[in-house]
This record gives structure tokens, C-alpha cells and sequence, in this order.
């Protein structure tokens, strides 16, 4: 099964110049607050259990309908079983599929994901609620059956980061995604494409046209003077990392 890709740059540094040469973005700007739910003893001993095991909880609530999304990432195949081994969607959820792609480093991602009314999530980021409380029975059905290792205690929101997303925008030839995060002393770029595999292409054309894609976006951003991030850890982990370290 051919999954799509989605490839991501990320920029830190001073976001505002890039912002500059990239060219400010026209549209519709989306604002929303992202709370991450993690192991509350975990945090209060300095650790980020379901991090480390490869779990993300992640809340969004702001413009658009709240969203919660329970990420393994990175995860194997093999370890997506039953139902979970494809991709499907019913009412007010959907369960998704995919490789993140960032400079050389690749992970398969997959995540359960629950929409829910505006501001209805904004309960279970209270400091002192139990942020896992809303987690439905699929979304735990898909952590019992796909990381059955896992051992769900007490969980506490760290956040709020700010997000302020641009949704396609044409860089060059490109349709991208732009998101900012921004919480504390940490400010992020992150620009995206989606690559979907074609009904005709097999594994190799796919793969091709996907590297070729990565580096017409990488070229494109460093064509206006911007340089991508190296950072080894991903955006999500520093985040959390900061957001838990000022927790404590």
C-alpha cells in the first residue's frame, strides 16, 4: 500500500525575516491554541513517557472546530493491526496514515484524530483536569491494539503554543502549508506539501516524484535567502520539552 507523504521544512531563527522573504501571506489565516497531553508524573519527575514511547496527544482549539489527534510517530507496519492497518474515516473522526518526511530523516505516522464543537475540549487543559478524559473509544482501542505496551495513567495539557496557519500558498510552483508556533522563547516556521501516490504510479515513480518534490521545496525556500532548520529534534519534541521543563 502506497501511503502519502508529507514533507516538511522547518525554519527557526528569526521567523519574521523569513515571513519577509518568503512573501507575506495573503488569505485566510487560521488561529488556534495547541495544548500536548503528557504523563503527569512522568512531567513532575522530569520525563515524557508517552513521548518516548513514541505517543503524541495533541489538542487544537481556536477557529476551526477542536481537534484532538492521538499520533504513534513514529510507528512501524507491523504494528498497525486490525482495522487500524488502513485508512478510514466515520462521523466526526478520522484515522489517517502517512510518512513524514523532514531533510533525511523519514517516520511513519498514524493518527486518530476527533472533531469535536468549538471550545468543547477547553475542560480537559485545565491545569488540574485529567486531559485524557476525552479521549474516545476508537482513539483508545487504537492505542490498546497498536502500542498495547502502553500503560495510560493521569494525563496533564502542556500548552498553550500559538498557532497561526496560512493554507495554500503558492511558493513557485508549489501549493505549501505554513504554520508559526510560538510559546516562551521558542518561535517556529514549518512549511509543508502533501504528496498523494497517483492511481498508476507504483513504488519507485511515487518515490521519484516525491524526492523530487522535497527538493523543489527545500530549493525554493533557500532561493530566497532563508535557511532550513538542522535541529535534530523535531518541532514537537522541543516544545514539549520547554513546555514540561516550565511546568515543573
Amino acid at each position: 500500500m502506497l501511503l502519502p507523504i508529507e514533507i516538511k521544512v522547518n525554519i527557526d531563527g528569526s521567523v519574521g525575516a523569513a515571513l519577509s522573504a518568503l512573501g507575506e501571506p495573503q488569505g485566510e489565516v487560521v488561529k488556534r491554541l495547541v495544548w500536548f497531553a503528557e504523563d503527569r508524573g512522568g512531567v513532575e519527575a522530569g520525563r515524557l513517557l508517552l513521548l518516548g514511547d513514541g505517543v503524541i496527544v495533541r489538542f487544537r482549539s481556536g477557529d476551526t472546530p477542536d481537534e484532538l489527534a492521538v499520533k504513534l510517530r513514529p510507528c512501524t507496519e507491523e504494528q498497525l493491526v486490525g482495522r487500524f492497518s488502513r485508512p478510514f474515516d466515520e462521523e466526526s473522526f478520522e484515522y489517517r496514515i502517512e510518512e513524514d518526511r523532514s531533510g533525511s530523516r523519514h517516520a511513519l505516522a498514524a493518527s486518530a484524530v476527533s472533531s469535536h464543537p468549538q471550545g468543547a475540549l477547553l475542560a480537559a487543559v485545565a491545569p488540574d483536569a485529567d486531559a485524557g478524559a476525552p479521549l474516545g473509544a476508537l482513539q483508545r482501542q487504537f492505542l490498546r491494539e497498536c502500542e498495547p505496551g502502553l500503560h495510560l495513567g493521569g494525563l496533564v495539557a502542556l500548552g498553550p503554543v500559538a498557532s497561526t496557519k496560512f493554507n495554500n500558498l503558492l511558493l513557485d510552483d508549489l501549493k505549501v502549508d505554513m504554520e508559526r508556533w510560538s510559546v516562551s522563547d521558542l518561535d517556529f516556521l514549518e512549511l509543508s506539501i502533501r504528496v498523494k501516490p497517483k492511481d498508476d504510479e507504483g513504488a519507485e515513480e511515487f518515490e521519484a516524484r516525491s524526492r523530487r518534490k522535497q527538493e523543489k521545496l527545500e530549493s525554493s525556500v533557500r532561493d530566497r535567502g532563508v535557511v532550513i532548520s538542522e535541529h535534530l529534534d523535531d518541532k514537537t519534541r522541543r516544545v514539549l520539552t520547554a513546555l514540561a521543563a516550565g511546568h515543573r
